[in-house]
């Protein structure tokens, strides 16, 4: 069987979820004090935030592989 959307929450104390969309894996997040803005970038993920929402989106050739994520 084929999923195309598959999420699963976050267990670090946030509201948000992980997706998986057609191949294409993130996580969006509220958080509940602090507040980030801008973008920011790391090994997997490219970050967009706006207040305390965040979006994280997977680079399309990232450095390290991430494992079992959200589904």
């Amino acid at each position: 069987m084929f999923v195309i959307l598959a999420t699963k929450p976050l267990n670090d104390g946030t509201d948000g979820f992980r997706f998986n969309i057609l191949g294409s894996k993130g996580i969006y997040r509220k958080r509940k004090i602090e507040k980030r803005y801008g973008k920011s970038h790391g090994d997997c993920m490219n970050g967009y935030h706006f207040g305390k929402r965040s979006l994280y989106l997977q680079q399309a050739v990232p450095r390290r592989k991430l494992c079992h994520f959200a589904g």
